[in-house]
């Protein structure tokens, strides 16, 4: 499972014109499920996004995390995450997670970072065409994978 976390001031998902979720202050994470994932990595990766101290401190240390300031957050599946491009220009998606396992994971992680977090979270719409805004702070950005976990 690989995701990229994105510290934003705002985030938004719209479908077909229709906003579907936003947020302020908060994370956008786009997660990528692969073929072999399982729920140890769904548990593993909520409770490190949580966790993960990308926030300010009153000095403006990176020490507190989403729970420290009471963020919010949007989870959107992108099977694009697991994209190889090793041979020619067309990127081959043969790790990502067909849409039978992936749905089930990625609704799996959504609930998992639900109650890690304490709160509900925004979601995309599985395999829909989707228009992501975000205003990254920082620009603070950090991809996680659960495969590299040491």
């Amino acid at each position: 499972m690989r995701a990229v976390i994105q510290r934003v001031s705002e985030a938004s998902v719209r479908v077909e014109g229709k906003m579907i979720s936003a947020i302020q202050q908060g994370l956008l994470i786009l997660i990528g499920i692969e073929n072999d994932d399982t729920i140890e990595d769904i548990t593993w990766l909520s409770a490190k996004i949580s966790r993960l101290r990308i926030f300010g401190d009153e000095n403006q240390v990176m020490n507190r995390s989403i729970l420290d300031v009471d963020g919010e957050a949007i989870v959107v599946s992108q099977f694009t995450l697991h994209a190889s491009t090793k041979k020619g220009n067309r990127p081959s998606y043969s790790k990502a997670a067909k849409p039978d396992v992936a749905i089930l994971l990625y609704e799996s992680f959504v609930k998992q970072f639900e109650k890690d977090l304490g709160k509900k979270v925004g979601t995309g719409v599985f395999g829909a065409d989707m228009k992501v805004s975000l205003l990254n702070d920082g620009p603070v950005t950090i991809i996680i994978d659960t495969k590299n976990k040491a």
